[in-house]
Formats: C-alpha cells, structure tokens, sequence
C-alpha cells in the first residue's frame, strides 16, 4: 500500500477501524461455533445429527436475515445495519447465560440461531460500507485491507474455542457420564456451559463499545419516510414473524425443515415488492448469478461440514483428545489462510475461474485420500501424529480457500448496480448450505447401515458408543465433501471464460 491516505481518508480512518473489528467478529464466531458441535455432543451425549443442529442454527440464520441485511442496507444506511446486527449479535450471547444455567441445548439452538443472525447484517453491510469510505479508485484495496482481519478474528476463534471451551470439557466418556448420579453429572455440564458461555458473553464488551461508536456516528444515508420504513418493517415481519409462529407451534419439527420454511418469508416479500421483484427478475435472467448461488450453497455447505467434523475425525483416526483435535483445525485454517493470499496473487496471472477449477480437482482427490488412505503415521511433530489421509484431510482446507471469493465475484460480475445489494444478499443466503450439508454428512457418519458405507467395505463398521460412530461411517461420509466440490468444478469451468481479476469474497 503505498498511500494510505488515499485507501482510508484520514477523517474515516476510526470509522475504517471500527469496521475491522466487525469483520474480525464475525470470523472468530463462525469458527468458534464450529467446535461446539464436538462440545455439545460430549456434554449432552448426544449423537452427530443434533449436536450438528448446531451448524442448522448458524448458517440458517445467515440465510434467512440476509435479505432483510440487504433491504436494511438499501433503505437506511450501511451505518444503521451495522447498529442493528451488533444489537442482535450482543441479545444472543446473553442468551447464553440462561442456556448455562437451565442446561438446554434448545436454548442454546435459539441463542446461537439470534447470535448467526447478528452475523448475518453485519457481513451483508460492512463489506459495501468499507466500500463506501473514499475514493472509488481504492475501494478494492481497502476492502481487501479489511479482509485480512477476518481470517484472523478466525483464527482467534480457533484458540478461544480450545483454549476455553474443548480443554474444559471434562474426560469422562458418554458410559462413564451414565453411570454417574445426577448431582455429579450436573456439575461437571454447569463447568462445561460456564465455559462455554464465557467467550460469548464477554465479547458483548467489544462488541458494546463498536455500537457505542456507531451510535454517535453522523448517518450519511438517504433521509428515511413513510415508504422507506414501510420496507423495512416488511422485510422483518416477513423474515421473523414465520420462524417464530412454527417454532412454538410445531416444537418437534425437524429444524432443517424448520430452517427451509423460514427462507420462504423474506422471499415472498421480494416476491411482493413491486421495486425488489424487479431486482429479481434481473438476478433469475443471467444464469452466471443464479447457477453461482448454487455453487457458493454447495461451497459453504463443503467448507462447514469439513471443518465441522475435521476434529472427530482426527480423534477417530489418531486416537487424539478434542482439544488435541483443534491443533489439526488450526493447522488447516493457517493454510487455508495462506492459500487465499497467494491464489489472490496467482489471479494477476491466471484466470481465477480456471484456477479454481483445478483447486477443486485437488479439493476432490484430498476426499478420496481421506475416505481409501489407511491411517500409517508416517511423523510426529509437537507430539501430533500424522498420516497421510490425515495430510489430505488438512490439505483439503488449502484447496478451499479461494473458491468463496472467487464465486462471489463471478457471480456478480458486470450486475446492475440496481441489483448487486440483493443479488449479494443472495449469494449471503446461500450460506445455507452450511446448515444442509452438515447434517447430510452427520447423518452419514451416524448410521453403519447406509448406502453410502458400500464405498468402504475395507474400513470396520465396529461402533464407537463415545463418538457415535464407526470408521467405516465416518469414511463414508467424506463422500459429501467430493460431491460438493464436484459441483464448485462444473461451474468453474461453465465459467471460465471470466476475467474477474480481484478478491471480492469475505
């Protein structure tokens, strides 16, 4: 960077920082809530499909809010979407605290569910505000300046959740913890939600202070009306009122159903609204967006479901504790991490949409290692074994790193510039994935007898009662990560004739 002043104009530089800290947020959160499915599974002793409700609550609120983030956005301000994501982000965690103390995984499921939908306005806001803060010519840099903040708020997360959350997790397994009586058993899950609850909650801090400076903020948006507010309003009836009115009347419904139904209200407002189905139609005419929705659901719902079980493999596999499991997460963050940075490089030189495909190649082959690769420890470094399937497990995360940005861009390249808030709040909601894919391979993982299991007749069907699952299952689910990426190839290749040069992902 060789001007500042002309990247961050010197009277926008605390409103720059204030921002950093808000991408800086968001990717600590969504790689912190990661490790509570191994969490939530120890404490609860519950099996991978519910403790992966976890990943149902995260990223189903991404795809519900983000439309709402979008008509924020278009008729406030970025200013007051920032203030309103914050304000939920900070009403979640504290929802924590009576999670704790009840002991209920559903409270949880709800304060994880408000705490992602926090999330969710401040990725679909603060990426066009960072935009927003000078000279146009700059803009690119700047927001690539700001993104280099979220994938170390990321790994931030990582250490949090290890640190505080999986090396507080008591030893006993899921036959030790029955054999306890109560009162013993209830006392070691309170020590485990306390520290759970702790890093939430104590973020609300920072998280408080960002609002506060935003609050005092003279807003450059357009003066709100009658019809302006009418938007508004709309939008979050339609994206809250559904939700709310099947999850108490229908308690037992299945929460991906129940996450489904939810997405149906905040279209059928862009449905609706005369000005935004415009936008629509726009978006549903260039097979180049809509087909990149597709692919970005399957993306985030590959790079979720991975990184989500990546823990309980290493622990299956090498015998490793969870908080021993999270070094291997940190290891395929830093490279995923590392990877982003010289692909972005790389894209000077070689079209992105090609690059990418051959990352998926990669990505594709690291799932057939990690699925016929037998377990052989070739080395130990730190006193952490590893393998190759393990290597191919962690090298998978290298080979996603660019393909968020690079559908992202794709996507919205050459759009109406009418049309890019919603079309971005599309590629947002197509965050759901996470909250579909990991349940399809948690189902996988959880059951000896599925049809998936063929593929891995050589590895033991023998069921391990701590983790819920053999390793012939586990194995066999790996086979969701292939088909996901397989899809990411074909739309790198239907498109490769793109010549979107920048990193525009978050």
């Amino acid at each position: 960077m060789d001007n500042d002043k002309a990247i961050v104009p010197h009277g926008m530089r605390l409103i720059f920082a204030s921002l950093v800290a808000c991408f800086a947020l968001w990717g600590l959160l969504n790689n912190m809530t990661d490790n509570l499915v191994p969490a939530f599974q120890r404490i609860f002793t519950m099996d991978q499909s519910r403790a992966g409700l976890v990943q149902v609550a995260f990223y189903g609120a991404y795809a519900v809010l983000a439309i709402f983030a979008a008509v924020l956005a278009e008729e406030l301000s970025y200013r007051k979407g920032v203030l309103v994501g914050l304000a939920i982000y900070i009403t979640g965690a504290l929802l924590y605290i009576p999670a704790c103390i009840a002991q209920s995984f559903d409270i949880y499921f709800i304060a994880i569910f408000i705490v992602a939908g926090g999330c969710s306005l401040l990725e679909t806001t603060c990426n066009p505000y960072v935009l927003s803060l000078g000279d146009e010519s700059s803009a690119v840099r700047r927001l690539n300046f700001a993104q280099m903040f979220n994938p170390l708020g990321s790994m931030c997360g990582i250490v949090l959740a290890k640190q505080l959350i999986l090396s507080h997790l008591n030893k006993a397994t899921a036959e030790e913890r029955a054999l306890m009586d109560a009162a013993t058993r209830q006392e070691i899950i309170h020590n485990e939600l306390f520290w759970v609850c702790a890093p939430y909650v104590g973020l609300c801090v920072i998280a408080a202070c960002i609002w506060l400076f935003f609050l005092f903020q003279k807003d450059a948006g357009k003066k709100a009306d009658q019809r302006t507010w009418r938007h508004v309003f709309s939008a979050l009836l339609f994206s809250v009122v559904p939700m709310t009115v099947l999850y108490f009347i229908f308690p037992k419904m299945n929460k991906i159903v129940w996450v489904l139904c939810g997405t149906l209200g905040p279209i059928v407002y862009i449905i609706l609204s005369a000005d935004y189905r415009a936008m629509l139609k726009t978006l549903l005419a260039i097979p180049r967006y809509w087909m990149g929705v597709i692919a970005q659901f399957f993306y985030v719902g590959v790079q979720i479901a991975a990184w989500t079980w990546l823990n309980v493999y290493c622990q299956k596999e090498l015998g490793v504790t969870p908080a021993q499991g999270a070094i291997y997460y940190t290891i395929a963050i830093s490279l995923f991490i590392a990877a982003r940075w010289i692909a972005t490089f790389l894209m000077k030189y070689v079209n992105p949409a090609k690059m990418m495909a051959a990352f998926a190649i990669g990505a594709i082959a690291s799932c057939i290692g990690v699925m016929y690769l037998p377990t052989r420890i070739f080395a130990t470094i730190g006193g952490l074994p590893f393998s190759w399937n393990i290597v191919c497990l962690v090298a998978m995360s290298g080979f996603m790193s660019l393909m968020f940005p690079t559908i992202y861009g794709i996507a919205l390249e050459g759009l109406d510039q009418k049309a890019v808030k919603l079309g971005a709040s599309g590629l947002i909601m197509a965050i759901l994935g996470g909250a579909i894919i990991t349940p399809w391979m948690a189902n996988i993982i959880g059951n000896n007898h599925s049809l998936w299991c063929r593929l891995v007749p050589m590895f033991s069907p023998e069921w391990d009662a701590n983790l819920r699952l053999s390793q012939m299952s586990l194995r066999a689910s790996f086979i969701v990560p292939a088909i996901c990426f397989a899809v990411v190839l074909a739309y790198a290749v239907l498109f490769r004739g793109s010549a979107q040069k920048e990193d525009k992902g978050v």
